[in-house]
């Protein structure tokens, strides 16, 4: 049996930014995606998915998985599934809704199995490339980001060359590690229709969305001097800004604000959306484990589904 693994991802910095090459720091986290290959029975590329997801998941993103794993072949496996046919099963403890880099995950934990199973040896770079190319079926356009953090893991510094050379990746180190959240708002939604929404909305208010870009940048930079200097309030009043910034191009959600104004009612020190928004997770910044906890009790308590993390 072949094995992979793919880690889910936290965007801090920068999301939707990020895809018009502005700068974005993100991390992957210990959540992740697992994926045991064994030979088929019947031709082709059988998946059978046992992931923990959100209500509909599975069912929305069904056809952009199947078209992932065409274009994972297509770009670098290069096999011939029906005379060589392999069935996968999907699982690990990554709770896949959008905003965590679950389809990447899903991608690169495949791409490990494969990979593995077929003797391709493949290196990380072309793994991380496989998960380019499969998330493309789910967000379009992908910046490249969610790929990286779950081929690599780590805390990141993350900028998408413009004119297809090689991104920026500058891994980062903390001065303290960071307690998080990630808050699931339960509400699915693809990220190719979030990115496509601010294409439209840039292009006729370019002026604004523009100022609104060079906003982004600059807490971007703010906030890496902070994370290296470990001064988690300036961290938490940084992320706060990030919010505001993507409720202005319209990717936040009612659900989302919610959370983000529970999390901080509750001791954060820091809250914003994270990934594509318009539903999906929020991630919110806490001074210490405890406070940690107290908040994740409290969301429990309210119903959401949520993961503990530490980043560094």
């Amino acid at each position: 049996m072949a094995k992979g693994i793919g880690f889910g991802k936290v965007i801090l910095f920068g999301e939707h930014f990020v895809v018009y090459g502005k700068a974005s720091i993100a991390s992957g986290i210990s959540s992740h995606t697992t994926a045991e290959l064994v030979p088929g029975t019947e031709p082709g590329f059988k998946i059978i998915d046992n992931r923990n997801t959100a209500e509909g998941y599975k069912e929305k993103y069904a056809e952009a998985q199947r078209e992932s794993v065409i274009r994972m072949n297509n770009a670098v496996w290069n096999q011939d599934f029906q005379n060589t046919p392999v069935q996968v099963t999907l699982a690990g403890d990554l709770y896949c809704a959008s905003g965590v880099g679950a389809s990447a995950a899903n991608c690169v934990a495949m791409a490990r199995a494969v990979s593995q199973h077929f003797n391709l040896n493949l290196t990380d770079e072309q793994i991380n490339q496989c998960g380019l190319e499969g998330d493309k079926a789910y967000a379009g356009t992908p910046s490249g980001i969610d790929n990286t953090c779950s081929t690599y893991g780590g805390l990141i510094f993350f900028r998408k060359n413009m004119e297809g050379g090689p991104n920026q990746m500058d891994k980062l180190t903390l001065g303290k590690p960071l307690h998080i959240l990630l808050v699931s708002t339960g509400v699915t939604t693809k990220t190719s229709i979030a990115v496509e929404s601010v294409r439209e909305r840039r292009a006729l208010n370019s002026k604004e969305y523009d100022a609104i870009f060079d906003e982004a940048e600059e807490i971007v930079h703010q906030a890496k001097d902070a994370l290296a200097n470990s001064d988690l309030e300036r961290v938490g009043q940084l992320m706060n800004y990030n919010h505001e910034l993507l409720q202005k191009i319209g990717v936040s959600c009612e659900e989302l604000d919610y959370l983000v104004d529970f999390t901080r009612q509750n001791g954060a020190i820091g809250s914003k959306m994270t990934g594509g928004g318009m539903g999906g997770y929020m991630v919110a910044l806490f001074p210490d484990a405890e406070t940690q906890e107290k908040a994740a009790l409290a969301c429990e308590g309210e119903g959401f589904k949520l993961m503990r993390a530490r980043i560094g």
